[in-house]
């Protein structure tokens, strides 16, 4: 059984029968069969079924919101924003996917040569809860308008989302079977990247995670895509709007409870500014209020599970054993549900778990750094390279910084990393490969195929 519980109270939502094997099978067969017909419809037909898709997310953000509220915990009004972000990226490929998609003259000696960009059929999305629609949407909206056909295994915790969003499309007119949740543990995601009729795979999730999807998939040749964890570093140099800096990092460490990986992890701060950028940080951080999610006045809801709390308490327990300085949180309440108070450490250095791992929740790592040299080298050491951002009044400098000496996929200069459809997103070595959005993401699930005419 799958089994959905609310994460503020602990209390079981509602089970699900997990799809047995030739359940499973049934259904990548009817999907195969989908594409057939799928691959041969016109960009300005899928087009307008995208564009009732986001329709439907729009005029329906309340109650996606709730939905999503009461299965993982996330704040409500962060919700609606997710839900009408969605709409967004299925009208951005709606408008562009026909443009993006056209085949591209490249002049060779022959009397004709170009290149064409075909569907390459079912494509498996392994989607993770914390943001449980724009994951998936942002997958699905350009794989579907290149022509390929969509399975979805959602995380087990958040199985009325996945259901909800096959509803969607369905709603919207999509043909059934173009797009389908598969209620599924993750024990059978290698059986299905193995059958022959899905083509390529896409994961957004942990890094274990990502290196299981990866070896299957490579043991099978498969396309893969992979979106994993990050540490990203946020440099905030000597020049650097202290007041705004602080609003940016804790806005970023923040974002769903800190459940995000592109959130803020850690603070690399040059001695310089240290002290002062940890009083407003502090001050900042302890003004929070944890709660009720579906209160307007919460700016911290509960984690998506009480077992991921203790992890992250773990790792500050284990960090603070090692010599960092806990100025404030650092404990699990004594509250039902799965909460975890805003928490900053600092004199963090190399070996401590918040130094060298991936800190997933409202916990903040203040790392020193004697100059700007040190700030950047500290923010290259660590095994991820999803986002970074520095903060300095040097436009310049931030820019150059960001372009070429910061190792990451995404950076930002005095700002916080957020993803846009319009923007190729993605990480570099444990942060996974491949990019998602943009023309580049719409590129990753097809045939970019050579056609020569003598």
């Amino acid at each position: 059984m799958i089994i959905s519980i609310n994460p503020y109270n602990n209390k079981k939502i509602k089970e699900y029968k997990e799809l047995t094997p030739e359940e499973v099978k049934s259904k990548i067969e009817n999907a195969h069969i989908a594409f057939r017909k799928w691959k041969e419809t016109s960009f300005e037909f899928r087009a307008g079924l995208m564009i009732k898709a986001a329709d439907i997310l729009q005029e329906r953000s309340d109650g996606y919101a709730q939905l999503m509220t009461t299965e993982m915990g996330k704040l409500l009004r962060s919700g609606k924003s997710e839900s009408e972000k969605c709409g967004w990226v299925c009208r951005f490929y709606a408008e562009n996917a026909e443009k993006f998609l056209s085949p591209e003259e490249i002049k060779t000696e022959m009397s004709s040569s170009f290149v064409t960009f075909n569907p390459v059929g079912v494509v498996l999305a392994v989607m993770p809860w914390n943001f449980p629609f724009w994951q998936v949407f942002r997958f699905a909206a350009p794989a579907l308008m290149a022509g390929n056909i969509c399975l979805l295994k959602h995380a087990s915790n958040v199985p009325g989302c996945a259901l909800e969003i096959e509803e969607i499309f369905l709603e919207a007119g999509f043909p059934k079977n173009v797009f389908q949740t598969l209620l599924i543990g993750s024990k059978q995601v290698s059986a299905v990247i193995e059958h022959p009729h899905v083509k390529a795979v896409t994961l957004t999730g942990s890094t274990p995670a990502g290196r299981a999807v990866a070896t299957k998939a490579g043991e099978m040749i498969k396309k893969c895509v992979l979106e994993l964890g990050g540490s990203d570093p946020y440099i905030i140099l000597e020049d650097a709007d202290i007041e705004m800096a602080v609003e940016k990092c804790v806005t970023s460490k923040l974002i769903n409870s800190g459940q995000s990986c592109i959130a803020a992890k850690r603070f690399i701060v040059v001695d310089a500014v240290r002290e002062k950028f940890e009083k407003l940080f502090l001050e900042k951080m302890e003004n929070q209020i944890m709660g009720d999610p579906f209160s307007p006045e919460t700016t911290i809801g509960p984690m998506a599970r009480t077992d991921l709390r203790d992890e992250l308490h773990e790792q500050v327990i284990k960090s603070i054993n090692k010599g960092a300085k806990c100025l404030t949180g650092g404990y699990i309440p004594k509250m039902e549900g799965a909460f975890y108070p805003a928490t900053i450490l600092t004199d963090i250095i190399k070996g401590m778990p918040a130094y060298d791992e991936e800190l997933f929740g409202p916990v903040a790592a203040i790392i020193p750094a004697k100059d700007e040299n040190e700030a950047i080298k500290i923010a290259n050491d660590t095994i991820f390279g999803l986002g970074a951002s520095v903060f300095t009044s040097n436009i310049e400098k931030g820019k150059y910084i960001a372009a070429n000496l910061l190792d990451a996929g995404c950076c930002f200069v005095n700002d916080f990393v957020k993803s846009d459809p319009r923007l190729p997103f993605g990480g570099i070595k444990e942060s996974g490969f491949g990019r998602e959005l943009s023309h580049y993401g719409i590129k990753e699930f097809v045939n970019i195929k050579t056609v020569c005419v003598k």
